[in-house]
């Protein structure tokens, strides 16, 4: 069964012992060491538990015979590759270190508080040092080239401010932290084209785009901590494989945002803002949804393969950006088309087409969206990086290779041969 076809139903105790093959013994300990979910079921003494985890138990087990398969299946949403403290997906939502996101931005959190929890700070407050120095000459170079993209800018600023940091390699876990905290004022401020501050980053984002508009600035901050983390995605990965290097945070970070610049990653919510800017545009949202579908065009940034009920992040910024009601008939309008697509395809909006509504309906750009993304999930890749390093653990997986074999070599089939004649 591949990961699409998964169930999200709940299942009884003894369908999903029977459907993984073993004891109520052993699924009871499957849920407690965190591989199952469970809940109350109608009947409050019986619980129901979630066939989506028990079929990936399965599939584990099936790539788990064979490494290679196993290695292949990691890669493409499937099998774990490494451990982590710092973030879980769950159906409903996710976690960071244990703590609902929705429960942090109901609570006021801020980006900085979101990333102190991400790093593992304790007690320790990274963000206590003076804000960073104003910018060189050579990054203010950057902010003034109007053509030049928000992660472009990022990324061709960041080894112009790495030999400036004196903390970045240090082997106090505390230095390190502190080092991350001045790079993630500096990527905001990048990202918003503004000047690094000490002020909270949504405020700084918003003033940058919005000055004064506090609903504004309320979004980005749901944004921003939605976006901080998302487990291994591509670009956590990425910044994960540099980190296990020895290579700097700043190296860490670029290699995010290498990652995050690709259509298949980052791209996604400049396809869904174009798309929203098209379907606003025509004289009826439902027949546009369907004549792209009789075309076999699709629709950009609905559904979500590890959300299959819909994806929670969405459900909330766009709730919130309903309730504060910037340009009402804007408003109404994107709600026809998410419900004309919903009516056609049964699915829900992704973050991505989420942080392109905020983007269309403050009218910010096609931009916007991704830099949202970026400015949030810097703290993600901060913590990914922060967490490899102290692992102290190279990150090098082995190639299945495929290719065409040297001459010399003998191939696997004549070997067999060769075995059995000489046995």
């Amino acid at each position: 069964m591949g990961m699409n076809a998964m169930s999200s139903e709940y299942l009884s105790a003894r369908e999903a012992a029977a459907r993984l093959g073993v004891s109520l013994a052993t699924l009871y300990a499957y849920v407690s060491r965190g591989h199952v979910h469970s809940r109350p079921g109608p009947d409050p003494r019986r619980r129901l538990y979630l066939a989506q985890d028990i079929d990936r138990l399965i599939e584990r087990r099936r790539a788990g015979r064979s490494a290679a398969q196993g290695a292949a299946h990691s890669l493409a949403w499937g099998l774990p590759v490494l451990e982590t403290r710092i973030s879980l997906i769950r159906p409903e939502g996710h976690y960071y270190r244990g703590q609902a996101v929705t429960d942090l931005v109901d609570n006021g959190a801020s980006l900085e508080d979101v990333a102190r929890l991400l790093w593992d700070c304790g007690t320790d407050d990274p963000f206590s040092l003076p804000p960073p120095d104003p910018w060189p000459a050579a990054v203010r170079t950057l902010l003034h080239q109007p053509d030049l993209p928000a992660l472009e800018r990022t990324a061709a600023a960041l080894p112009l401010l790495a030999p400036g940091s004196v903390r970045d390699l240090s082997m106090d876990p505390a230095r390190r932290r502190q080092s991350a905290a001045a790079l993630l004022r500096q990527t905001t401020a990048l990202l918003a084209g503004t000047e690094p501050s000490a002020r909270p980053a949504h405020r700084v984002i918003a003033d940058a785009w919005r000055p004064g508009d506090t609903r504004l600035a309320e979004l980005i901050r749901t944004a921003l901590l939605l976006c901080a983390d998302h487990e291994l995605n591509a670009s956590a990965f990425a910044a994960r494989v540099v980190a296990s290097t020895g290579a700097s945070l700043h190296a860490a970070v670029a290699a995010g945002l290498a990652a995050l610049s690709g259509p298949a990653h980052g791209g996604g919510t400049a396809r869904a803002y174009a798309f929203i800017q098209d379907a606003l545009k025509a004289p009826s949202i439902q027949r546009y949804v369907l004549s792209r579908l009789q075309r076999g065009e699709g629709l950009p940034t609905f559904g979500h393969p590890l959300y299959p009920q819909g994806d929670p992040r969405a459900a909330l910024l766009l709730r919130k950006l309903s309730q504060l009601r910037p340009r009402p008939a804007r408003l109404a309008r994107l709600q026809t088309l998410i419900d004309a697509v919903g009516e056609a395809t049964g699915k829900a909006p992704s973050t991505d087409f989420a942080l392109a509504a905020l983007a269309d309906v403050y009218e910010l750009g096609p931009q916007a969206g991704l830099a949202l993304f970026g400015a949030g999930r810097v703290a993600g890749w901060l913590a990914h990086a922060l967490e490899q390093q102290a692992s102290g653990v190279l990150i090098r997986p082995r190639a299945s290779y495929v290719g065409l074999l040297p001459a010399h070599l003998p191939t696997i089939h004549s070997r067999r041969k060769r075995h059995r004649r000489e046995r």
